[in-house]
C-alpha cells in the first residue's frame, strides 16, 4: 500500500513538534531537575510501603498522600531538630572554649610549637592574626549580600523539595501508566523499553538507599572514633558527620578534621593523631571505598564502572552526581547489553 506523501510530511512535522515540546519542558524543568530526580527515586524506594498502605486503606490517593506526608514530616522534622540542636551545642561549645582560653586551658606549649612552625615556613603569627581580622571585616561588610544569597538559596531549596514531593506523589500514583505510555511512545521495542525502565527503577532505589546508608555508617564510625579519643558530645558530632557526608568535595572532613585540631589544641596529641587517622582510614577510606560500592554497586557491573559512576558523577555534577552517576552508568550498561544481544 502506497503511503500518502502529505500524511508522511504531517507525521514528520508532528514528530519534530513533539521533540520541541519535550525540549521545552526539559528546559523549564532543568532548574529543579535534582528535586524531580530525588522525588522519583523516593517514589521507587518507598513503593513497597505505599503498596502495603493501599491494601489496608483501599485508596491509592490516600495511600500516596500518607506516604508523601510521612516522608515530608520525617525530613523536615529531622532537619529542623538537628539545626536547633546544632545551634544549642555550638553556643555551649563556644562558651566552653572561651572559658578554657580565659582560664589558660589551652596548652601553651602547643601554641609555641605552632608559632615556631609558622616562623620556619616564613609566616609570622602576627600576619595570620591580621589576615584573620581582615577576613572577619570582609565577611561583616558582605553580610547583607550573604544574607540575600542565603534567603535565595533557602527559597530554591524549598521549591526543590516542593517539586520532589509532587514528583514522588506522581510516581506512586501513576508509574504503571507512565511505564505503559513510554513503551508506546519511545521508538524501541516494548521489551527494550521495559528493560530500561525497570533498570532505572531498580538502580535509582538502590542508589538512594546506598547513599543514605553510607552516610549513616560514616556517622556511626565517626561517633566511635570521637568516643575513643575523648571528643566531647561524640553522639552529636556523629550525627553531624552523617549529615556532612552528603556535602560536595569536603564531606565528613568538615567535622572530624576540626575535632582532631581541637584535641591538638587542648594538649591531647596522641588522641588527635588517632582521631585524624581514624577519620581518614575508616570514616572516609573504608566507607567510601568498601561500604558505598557494595551498597550502590551492581554484581553484574565491573567494579571499575561502579567507581567511575560514583566518583566521576561526583566530580562532574557535585552532590547530585553520587545519585545520578550510578543511574546513568547502569542505564548505559543496559543499553550496551541490549545492543549486543540484538547484534
Amino acid at each position: 500500500m502506497a503511503t500518502d506523501p502529505k500524511l508522511s510530511r504531517e507525521r514528520l512535522a508532528l514528530g519534530w513538534l513533539a521533540l520541541a515540546a519535550i525540549l521545552a519542558i526539559a528546559w523549564l524543568a532543568h532548574p529543579f531537575a535534582t528535586g524531580i530526580l530525588l522525588g522519583t527515586l523516593l517514589g521507587f524506594t518507598l513503593e513497597p510501603l505505599h503498596e502495603r498502605l493501599e491494601k489496608r486503606i483501599r485508596s491509592p490517593f490516600l495511600a500516596s498522600l500518607a506516604t508523601v506526608s510521612a516522608t515530608m514530616f520525617v525530613l523536615v522534622a529531622s532537619v529542623a531538630g538537628f539545626v536547633s540542636l546544632f545551634v544549642q551545642r555550638a553556643l555551649a561549645m563556644s562558651e566552653a572554649i572561651r572559658d578554657q582560653i580565659q582560664a589558660g586551658g589551652w596548652d601553651p606549649a602547643w601554641v609555641d610549637q605552632a608559632s615556631a612552625w609558622l616562623s620556619r615556613v616564613g609566616v609570622s603569627p602576627e600576619s595570620v592574626i591580621e589576615r584573620a581580622r581582615a577576613g572577619a571585616l570582609a565577611v561583616a561588610e558582605r553580610s547583607a549580600g550573604l544574607a540575600a544569597k542565603t534567603a535565595s538559596g533557602t527559597l530554591f531549596f524549598l521549591l526543590s523539595l516542593f517539586f520532589a514531593f509532587l514528583t514522588m506523589h506522581l510516581v506512586l500514583r501513576h508509574w504503571k501508566a507512565i511505564h505503559a505510555a513510554l513503551e508506546t511512545l519511545l521508538p524501541l521495542r516494548p521489551e527494550h523499553t521495559r528493560a530500561l525502565l525497570d533498570e532505572f527503577r531498580r538502580v535509582g532505589a538502590t542508589t538512594l538507599k546506598g547513599t543514605v546508608l553510607t552516610g549513616l555508617a560514616q556517622g556511626v564510625l565517626a561517633a566511635i572514633g570521637y568516643a575513643m579519643t575523648g571528643v566531647p558530645e561524640a553522639l552529636f558530632f556523629g550525627i553531624a558527620t552523617a549529615i556532612a557526608s552528603v556535602v560536595p568535595a569536603v564531606g565528613t572532613l568538615l567535622i572530624w578534621v576540626p575535632a582532631g585540631i581541637y584535641l591538638f589544641a587542648t594538649g591531647h596529641t596522641a588522641a588527635a593523631i588517632v582521631e585524624l587517622a581514624w577519620g581518614a582510614l575508616v570514616v572516609v577510606g573504608f566507607s567510601d571505598y568498601v561500604i558505598r560500592p557494595r551498597l550502590v554497586g551492581d554484581e553484574a557491573m565491573p567494579a571499575i564502572l561502579t567507581f567511575l559512576a560514583l566518583f566521576g558523577g561526583f566530580e562532574v555534577l557535585g552532590l547530585s552526581g553520587l545519585i545520578v552517576g550510578p543511574v546513568v552508568m547502569a542505564l548505559a550498561v543496559t543499553v550496551l547489553r541490549l545492543y549486543a544481544k540484538d547484534a
